[in-house]
């Protein structure tokens, strides 16, 4: 099944579309380098939640319009329009939308992936950038405290003095040094990152969703659903269907969805 939201248009925006269980979310606002408005920001935590519940979904990859994944915030936008909602907490509160997200997520990342965007990216379970992209976090710049849960999702995946290298200086780092400290995870030549990403999340998609669920959880710290974990396993049906295909050497078809 195929399904695209209609919003292609020049204006600022979230595109998404649904196919084969892979849900793709495109930041798309080309003139500024597909930085976020404040619009944007509040619109992605509602459209994860939607497509978190939705049982088509099993994949969820997150990317730039065009050359760019995106450049982070578009200042000229974050005038805050509602009481007490500061554009820090907007980025913060889109961020937590993502590493919650219930099922695995990656980032496909081209071109500027810088601030905000940078934050996303970081949210993803997954990054896999294209030879060229440029990965930056700017506070510094600007004279802004990072958030405390954006720098401890940070120092999880490079540990505290590469944290500390991007915080402190605002400096941007290529794909080999991303690929290096843990930033990404795969680094594919121009014009391959688009199918290497279709095919790994065709991969995704074919697994079990009862292991990846509960790995998200495990990896992100939590300690306290073990049991929960085992008694689904021992409902799902998963693991038999896991070992019958391997033994009639088959895909497997897994069932549980949460």
């Amino acid at each position: 099944m195929d399904r695209t939201n209609e919003a292609y248009g020049a204006e600022p925006g979230l595109r998404h579309s649904v196919a084969d269980g892979v849900a793709t979310v495109v930041i798309s606002h080309p003139a500024r380098r597909n930085a976020m408005t404040a619009a944007m920001w509040r619109e992605l935590p509602g459209l994860l939640a939607r497509l978190g519940r939705d049982p088509a979904v099993r994949v969820l990859v997150l990317t730039g319009d065009g050359g760019t994944f995106c450049a982070g915030a578009d200042i000229t936008s974050l005038g805050p329009a509602v009481p007490d909602e500061s554009p820090q907490e907007l980025a913060v509160r889109a961020e937590d939308a993502l590493a919650a997200f219930p099922k695995p997520s990656l980032a496909a990342v081209r071109g500027y992936c810088v601030g905000g965007g940078c934050q996303l990216a970081a949210a993803c379970d997954l990054r896999f950038a294209e030879e060229g992209a440029s990965f930056g976090i700017t506070p510094a710049k600007l004279g802004i405290v990072y958030p405390a849960s954006s720098t401890r999702r940070l120092v999880s995946l490079v540990g505290p003095a590469t944290a500390k290298y991007l915080l402190f200086s605002g400096e941007l780092i290529g794909t080999e040094r991303a690929l290096r400290t843990g930033l990404v995870d795969e680094v594919l030549p121009a014009g391959e990152l688009g199918k290497r990403v279709a095919e790994f999340a065709r991969v995704l998609a074919a697994r079990s969703q009862l292991t990846q669920a509960a790995a998200k959880e495990f990896a992100a710290g939590r300690a306290d659903r073990e049991a929960h974990w085992a008694e689904q396993a021992r409902g799902s049906g998963d693991t038999a269907e896991g070992v019958a295909a391997f033994l009639e050497r088959r895909p497997p078809r897994f069932t549980w969805s949460g």
